[in-house]
């Protein structure tokens, strides 16, 4: 089984000095939020494959069950990484939301 990985954008990972245009914060929140765009995105492209080839599967278009299985399976696993990853980011939010100011 191979695993994909979630591209990284150049401009998040980028040592540029917060005083050039590509540094800032504005830039970074941008780039960020693309890259989450991005990865929701593959997620929902691999729940339709998946849904795609099941709905073939019992058409008769294909016989592969194999397929059809690692394919629902890839989808099922990027959509648990993505609840846990907002999980992640909501208890965070939380945490910094009872620090005492």
């Amino acid at each position: 089984m191979e695993v994909t990985r979630i591209p990284v954008s150049p401009s998040i990972v980028s040592t540029a000095s917060p005083s050039t245009k590509e540094g800032s914060p504005a830039a970074l929140v941008g780039s960020f939020g693309q890259m989450l765009r991005d990865a929701l995105k593959q997620v929902n492209d691999l729940q339709a494959e998946a849904d795609n080839l099941a709905q073939k599967l019992a058409t008769g278009e294909i016989s592969d069950v194999h397929t059809v299985m690692i394919a629902s399976e890839k989808a099922t696993l990027a959509l648990e990484l993505t609840v846990q990853i907002r999980n992640k980011v909501i208890e965070a939010y939380q945490e910094i939301m009872r620090m005492p100011l």
